[in-house]
């Protein structure tokens, strides 16, 4: 599974033009979102997952990155093995 550090996500964010950026999948709960959440991100608790997975497949079409994160990063890597079996491609764990 591929992965990035936040420092290493900042850099590249700074660096790149909005077209260059990757997208951002918080896979943390409503409540989490709320409090703090990362510019541009989508949510899509992991919680939900399994059943709403499949509203992703447009917004990740075209190629690119997805960066999944979450708190401590293993609901992010739960969701990113779950997305793969799917067949999307593309993921980054932060």
């Amino acid at each position: 599974m591929n992965a990035i550090t936040p420092k290493e996500l900042q850099k590249h964010w700074e660096r790149a033009t909005p077209a260059q950026r990757p997208r951002l999948l918080d896979v943390r709960e409503p409540e989490e979102h709320a409090h703090c959440a990362l510019p541009e991100s989508r949510l899509l608790p992991l919680s939900q997952l399994e059943s709403r997975w499949e509203e992703l497949t447009e917004w990740c079409a075209g190629g690119g990155t997805t960066v999944v994160y979450c708190h401590h990063g293993v609901r992010s890597a739960h969701a990113i093995a779950f997305l793969e079996e799917q067949g999307v491609s593309g993921l980054v764990n932060l």
